[in-house]
């Protein structure tokens, strides 16, 4: 738990004042009980009315400072309990999208989901019961015990053989139940990870009428779930009633060791009700104690998943100050690259890549899938780290550029395409966020989008359903690679960002680049043969290894795996 350091040191004196004002509500209400045992056996005893009403009116002053304390005390718990959690869930999504996706596949989606909502609500809920209740309750049962000692040694007997038992209980408790708690965090994970698939897939579903699949799935998740909290609630449904139990009977074996005291003349009628008071408000805090254990226990299990994520420490680092040549844009160089994914078994993603794109240059890169496209133009922004070789952009190895300033240079158009809720005009200046209105057309433009967006009512300030389910597939790359173009960046990689529009379409596309982005570096991924075949040079890949490089002529000569790729594509004969 060790991130918590950080929200330790900055929250600890507001913690403390709520304590404080905690403390002074726990004694007030210690203070009660001997006010009220000195009125039964002084005030009422002698018939002194003038005695009784002084010693009400101080408890009734006791009272209201009691209560100005509590109030108090409710509004620092909130304030800070409030602040905590905001911040640690802002820490944890900052601190999420800081990781590379080599450390964010190590969790999975779902479970970060749980860990950044649920599990900081637990935590978060915890630290506001900890100032509100949870630190009067440990002074209540102290207090109590002194106090009802000093009222009556004799029948404080009971309370020697009562606290222990109930420390017993408590103890068992927090053991049993931390392991079950991580289960039920657990569960939970798989029941938001079933419900998150199904959303993303929801028009798959129905377009396979798969209804009562997902339903089989999300009830054997939801059922899994339930048993585990059943578990854990059974657990502690056990242990607060048999604490309750214990109490009681300490305050039954008062009431009979005090009657035959008060029989004797030993004991006064007003040390028994108080007594009677004590145990009552030892009770209180032991069941809050008790309770305390069991948020602790949830709390705890959440803050150890929590830690797991804030643990993850990042391998992206670099060298400060260091800078490419600026007199070079552009340029792409693979030394003896090898790459293979953390945790994979098998042969390495990618082996022994020696490439050079140069600048200006439109660079084709094909193959059979899994062959290691995706993963050769991920590693250039360093979404992930090469295993051996390594990586120069404009002749500086990027292990030694800041990865924002590398990433200022390159635009990309993922092989998912992504839109974000909101207008055209706010998705495509993700790209630039100062982006004028007329550099946002010439990227359309240049894109292929500029027609169809200008044909909605709306033209650029139409609005984009959540995952642009308003758009089709060609109208969402269109869009995606307008976004990359207004960045205006050195190099550009389109990610089989084309496979969704027409030949027609992305010819223009294509003829745009050329017309527009002259100097731009781009590389260029497809399935389609077709799309590549006019490329300044053309890689082809084969199983990790580059099986080809040069123009499309060259590898029809020399590239038996390019002529394969010609031949099922385009379906004549190579001679």
């Amino acid at each position: 738990m060790s991130f918590l350091k950080k929200y330790a040191k900055k929250y600890w004196l507001p913690f403390l004042i709520g304590v404080i004002f905690v403390a002074i509500e726990a004694i007030c209400d210690l203070m009660q009980p001997t006010i009220m045992s000195k009125i039964v056996d002084i005030g009422v005893a002698n018939k002194d009315m003038n005695y009784v009403m002084q010693k009400g009116g101080l408890m009734l002053l006791i009272t209201a400072f009691g209560a100005i304390a509590a109030s108090t005390r409710n509004i620092v718990s909130s304030m800070v309990s409030q602040n905590f959690g905001a911040e640690l869930r802002s820490d944890l999504f900052k601190k999420i999208q800081g990781l590379t996706f080599e450390k964010i596949d190590k969790f999975d989606r779902a479970s970060l989901i749980t860990r950044l909502t649920n599990d900081v609500t637990q935590v978060q809920t915890f630290m506001n019961g900890l100032m509100r209740i949870f630190a009067k309750a440990p002074i209540l049962c102290v207090g109590g015990l002194i106090m009802a000692t000093r009222l009556n040694l004799h029948l404080a007997v009971v309370l020697a053989v009562v606290v222990p038992m109930v420390a017993i209980l408590i103890v068992m408790n927090m053991k049993f139940g931390f392991p079950l708690f991580i289960k039920v965090q657990k569960a939970l994970d798989r029941v938001n990870g079933v419900m998150r698939e199904y959303l993303s897939g929801v028009r798959v579903v129905k377009a396979f009428n798969r209804f009562d699949y997902e339903m089989t799935k999300f009830n054997v998740a939801n059922e899994e779930f339930q048993a585990k909290s059943m578990s854990a609630i059974r657990l502690m449904s056990v242990f607060s009633p048999a604490i309750m139990l214990t109490v009681n009977l300490g305050i039954i074996a008062v009431l009979w060791l005090g009657g035959n005291g008060v029989e004797s003349g030993n004991i006064q009628v007003g040390h028994v009700i108080a007594f009677i008071n004590y145990m009552t408000q030892i009770l209180f805090s032991l069941m809050t104690i008790s309770m305390v254990f069991n948020m602790f226990v949830r709390a705890r299990a959440s803050a150890g998943r929590i830690g797991e994520v804030f643990a993850e420490e990042n391998e992206v680092t670099w060298k400060e100050g260091a800078v490419g040549d600026a007199n070079i844009k552009g340029r792409i160089d693979f030394e003896n690259v090898c790459f293979s994914y953390k945790g994979a078994s098998g042969e390495p993603v990618l082996k022994n890549i020696n490439l050079t794109c140069l600048p200006g240059e439109t660079v084709g890169i094909i193959g059979s899938t899994g062959s290691g496209k995706s993963s050769l133009v991920g590693l250039i922004p360093r979404f992930y780290e090469v295993t051996s070789g390594c990586i120069k952009v404009d002749g500086e190895d990027i292990r030694n550029i800041d990865p924002k300033k590398l990433r200022e240079k390159i635009a990309i158009v993922p092989q998912k395409t992504t839109l974000f809720t909101g207008t055209v005009v706010e998705n495509i200046r993700w790209g630039k966020e100062d982006a004028t209105i007329e550099e946002i057309e010439k990227s359309a433009t240049m894109a292929g989008a500029h027609d169809f967006i200008s044909a909605s009512p709306e033209g650029y300030y139409t609005r984009i359903g959540q995952g642009g389910v308003n758009f089709s597939g060609g109208q969402k790359q269109r869009v995606s690679i307008a976004r990359a173009l207004v960045k205006n960046p050195e190099i550009l990689i389109l990610d089989d960002s084309t496979s969704a529009v027409d030949v027609g379409t992305e010819a223009r596309i294509k003829e745009s680049l050329k017309k527009y982005a002259k100097g731009l570096t781009c590389l260029l991924i497809a399935q389609r043969i077709t799309s590549i075949m006019d490329a300044d040079k053309i890689i082809v890949l084969d199983n990790g290894e580059i099986a080809g490089i040069g123009k499309h002529e060259e590898l029809m000569k020399t590239c038996r795996v390019y002529q394969e790729i010609f031949q099922s594509q385009v379906g004549k004969e190579v001679r």
